[in-house]
């Protein structure tokens, strides 16, 4: 299948015809890279299970149509800032409100906005070009040395439409000075009935001694796209906990790329996707690490419905002279029906000899045995495989690094449970 086709005439029309400010730049630089290489196609190993042209025809209609972006925020909005407690910065259809952003005031950290700075985007891969090319403004995030942050910072992605197809592109910078820690809530919602791509990019950078403890919430509407890129350079001594949970979308891909080029970095990172009918979620993960010791643990857990399909590859590369390196993979599936289907990649390439690494992945129905034996303590049969599906999900929420979040995530994990074994009995 030939990569899909992005109108490029349309989009030079569109970036030409936005104010010379400080991004202008950067989206030249970027427009110039993606005519010369174009969007992932699935000739290319690492997207051979996920097609982007859905993405991109709505990206096409979306661009020869003007580009026109709504403004408008959804209502569950509102109850996301309501229920989570966070200081929280809200990115609407792609678009800041500078007042807003204005008014935020949090000791100890610092918040831009890249329209306001000179300094050029770092490239961050080919949906990353596109990402710059399109991007109207973006974040950068500096959290002071030594500082420790009482509360989460929450960066709600809201994108809403009801007429037309809509693109949105999210850029963020986040720089986490020597000894800091900080929380970040990375929160992504829609709604409307027209279509909608969204493509994110977040670039993370760890001093030395810090800490930063992550959790990326993907809820979208089950009609609407999204790409997201994740990066995190981990210094030395630094720890960085990460934890992943998608809910919506009707196809989502996400690529997390960790960097661990410092003695003593230590990654942590987990996931957990709940797929249902119709719907195509993608997690591509990337641990590297450049120097020794450093240790990554990831696991991510899948449960899967319907004609609903889920891929997982995790890769850990351990390069030469990264003696000590201590690198754990694992990923595990629930299928609940015969149609659903999952690609699980586990890789590990290993350049030194001084390691400690491994992997694996399991797919796998609802044990038998289990569910007969919660039958004969009184329970129906499907009041039994919500147990042991929220059981199997539960590990990852324990997994949490925000444990304010718990409950907020164990409630909205029983909800779309509900969904899928409502799916999975009709």
């Amino acid at each position: 299948m030939k990569s899909p086709a992005l109108s490029i005439d349309a989009l030079n029309k569109v970036v030409a015809a936005w104010p010379e400010d400080n991004l202008a730049t950067s989206r030249r630089a970027a427009l110039d890279q993606l005519r010369q290489d174009g969007i992932p196609g699935s000739r290319e190993e690492n997207w051979k299970y996920t097609d982007l042209s859905g993405a991109v025809a709505i990206a096409n209609r979306w661009l020869e149509a003007g580009a026109e972006v709504p403004c408008a925020g959804i209502a569950a909005a509102n109850d996301i800032v309501r229920n989570i407690d966070a200081d929280w910065i809200v990115i609407d259809n792609g678009q800041i409100d500078a007042q807003a952003l204005d008014a935020t005031a949090i000791a100890g950290v610092e918040i831009k906005r890249h329209s306001s700075s000179s300094e050029r985007l770092t490239p961050s891969g080919r949906l990353g070009d596109l990402n710059a090319a399109l991007l109207r403004d973006g974040l950068r995030i500096s959290i002071a040395a030594s500082a420790e942050l009482a509360r989460p910072i929450g960066i709600l992605i809201v994108d809403h439409s009801d007429s037309a197809a809509t693109v949105s592109q999210i850029r963020v910078d986040i720089d986490l000075a020597a000894n800091s820690s900080a929380s970040f809530i990375e929160y992504h919602t829609s709604d409307g009935i027209a279509e909608i791509y969204a493509n994110s990019v977040v670039n993370v950078t760890l001093g030395d001694g810090s800490r930063a403890d992550y959790v990326r919430i993907q809820d979208r509407d089950r009609l609407h796209e999204q790409t997201g890129y994740q990066s995190f350079t981990v210094g030395r001594d630094a720890e960085l906990r990460h934890c992943a949970f998608d809910f919506g979308g009707r196809l989502v891909r996400n690529d997390l790329v960790i960097d661990l080029a410092n003695p003593g970095g230590n990654a942590e990172f987990a996931g957990l996707y709940l797929i249902g009918d119709g719907q195509h979620i993608d997690n591509h993960t990337r641990a590297d690490h450049r120097a020794g010791p450093t240790e990554s643990r990831q696991e991510y857990r899948g449960i899967l419905t319907g004609k609903a399909r889920g891929v997982w590859n995790g890769k850990a590369i351990v390069h030469e002279g990264a003696d000590g390196t201590d690198a754990e993979q694992a990923n595990h599936n629930l299928v609940l029906s015969k149609q659903a289907e999952i690609d699980a990649k586990p890789e590990l390439e290993i350049y030194t000899d001084d390691v400690k690494c491994s992997h694996g992945t399991t797919v796998g129905q609802l044990d038998e045995t289990a569910l007969f034996y919660l039958r004969t303590r009184g329970l129906s049969r499907h009041d039994a495989k919500q147990v042991l599906t929220r059981a199997f999900a539960q590990a990852i929420v324990g997994k949490s690094p925000i444990s304010s979040l718990h409950d907020f995530l164990a409630d909205r994990i029983a909800g779309r449970l509900d969904q899928l074994m409502q799916e999975t009995d009709a």
